[in-house]
């Protein structure tokens, strides 16, 4: 199993590109099942989370196509997926488990097929993720919902039916979900609190151009009209805003300077806002965001997450992670998901000092210095975070399970090699040869 080693200390400096978003791309690929014909996405990331999810389509009869392209001067990834015919109504456990995103495919099969069968995903490192509100919309839809040996068994036989859904939760997941079905259902469908993600707004933007008639994304009511079929279409992805923040961090707890090349300072209001209340400069430029901690003082700040446009959840592990190295103390506050405090023991290891209350909050006091160690990633964004303390901790941290950076974050070595980071990727087979 590979690993990440890191030598801290150097102040990163110098330009990152920001990969297309791993969130948004995730249900685009499943809206291509909605329709026969091609749908081409461009600026796709290269990430373990896309090869799983493409594993799943070519179960279900997709066939895929895969390019090299560039995007914006800079190498990406296209690919077509054209579903003439589902071979299979089934996404079965072993895919499901690999990523829970796989539950996707759910709304588009269903709308499509009458029909479908999803291994229930279960709880995760972040806690568990209930799927009561997808199935509770798509049987106010119509849809005919049974729970058999670990499996969502949905059935349709007549179309989905439009309905006035109020969701309990603005639930990301959901909202794509039931706005993907409700495309070819009959009548219309009005989804009350919506996720307002910009990650939704890039799926509705990807169906209406297949032929969707869809208003109102980007706020907390969205209204789809179904049609009778879609059509295909070429849809490039929008940037991670993710990515760009876990750099963005990246540049300020070195006392760096990064340009984030292709990030969209729209879609990081909150976060963007923290750091200047931190201390740090942020500017706007023609091709990105700057960020600037080459002078900056940092004081700690107060973090709460929350739906967008709030604090993003993904970002709450690498912003604690940098209030370590900020005057004072800050308390980060988790709304979202419980158990999403499980990297603060590995910190806790390096010479952090925090302290965390519950599963809800902890309280993190800024230190003179961390030490390198060994530490072991827990989940996606738990990693970046431990990739962060690395880069300014003395001496040599290893960072163990590293299959979980693989899920998000492209490149992400020799992205952070290329402003200076001391880092490098260690492979099993190199880490046998050295001993």
């Amino acid at each position: 199993m590979d690993k990440i080693k890191i030598i801290g200390g150097n102040k990163l400096s110098g330009k990152i590109y920001i990969s297309g978003a791993k969130n948004a791309a995730l249900p685009l690929i499943c809206a291509s099942l909605l329709t026969k014909d091609t749908v081409t996405l461009t600026n796709m990331p290269e990430l373990s989370d896309i090869k799983s999810m493409n594993a799943l389509l070519l179960q279900l009869g997709t066939q895929i196509d895969e390019f090299d392209d560039f995007v914006d001067g800079h190498p990406s990834k296209t690919y077509s997926y054209r579903t003439p015919e589902a071979t299979s109504l089934i996404a079965p456990y072993d895919y499901v488990r690999k990523m829970r995103a796989s539950y996707y495919v759910l709304g588009p099969l269903l709308a499509r097929y009458g029909h479908v069968e999803v291994s229930l995903p279960g709880g995760c490192a972040i806690g568990a993720r209930p799927m009561d509100i997808h199935l509770s919309a798509l049987e106010q839809m119509g849809a005919k919902i049974e729970i058999k040996n670990g499996y969502i068994i949905a059935d349709c036989p007549n179309k989905l039916q439009g309905k006035r859904i109020p969701f309990n939760i603005a639930s990301v997941g959901a909202t794509c979900n039931i706005m993907m079905a409700a495309t070819l259902a009959q009548g219309t469908t009005i989804i009350e609190n919506a996720a307002k993600e910009p990650e939704i707004s890039d799926l509705a933007e990807l169906l209406i151009a297949m032929g969707a008639k869809i208003s109102g994304h980007g706020t907390s009511t969205i209204t789809i009209e179904g049609v009778e079929s879609l059509h295909g279409a070429v849809h490039k992805v929008i940037p991670d805003r993710i990515e760009a923040g876990s750099y963005a961090a990246a540049a300020v707890i070195t006392r760096g300077k990064i340009e984030l090349i292709n990030a969209q300072p729209q879609t990081l209001q909150n976060p963007l806002q923290i750091l200047k209340d931190m201390g740090v400069k942020i500017s706007e430029t023609p091709n990105g965001i700057l960020v600037d901690a080459t002078h900056a003082h940092l004081v700690g700040q107060d973090i709460m997450t929350d739906y967008y446009p709030g604090f993003p959840t993904d970002l709450q592990a690498q912003f604690l992670a940098l209030m370590l190295t900020a005057d004072g103390a800050a308390m980060i506050t988790e709304t979202i998901w419980e158990n999403r405090f499980m990297h603060v023991p590995e910190l806790l290891r390096m010479g952090a000092n925090i302290k965390v209350h519950g599963h809800a909050s902890a309280i993190v006091r800024g230190v003179e210095k961390l030490s390198g160690a060994q530490v072991m990633a827990t989940d996606l964004r738990a990693s970046f975070a431990l990739i962060l303390a690395g880069l300014i901790a003395e001496g040599e941290t290893i960072v163990n399970r590293v299959y979980h950076l693989d899920r998000g974050y492209e490149h992400l070595e020799e992205k952070l090699k290329a402003v200076g980071a001391d880092i490098e990727r260690i492979h099993e087979a190199d880490d046998i040869a050295a001993e």
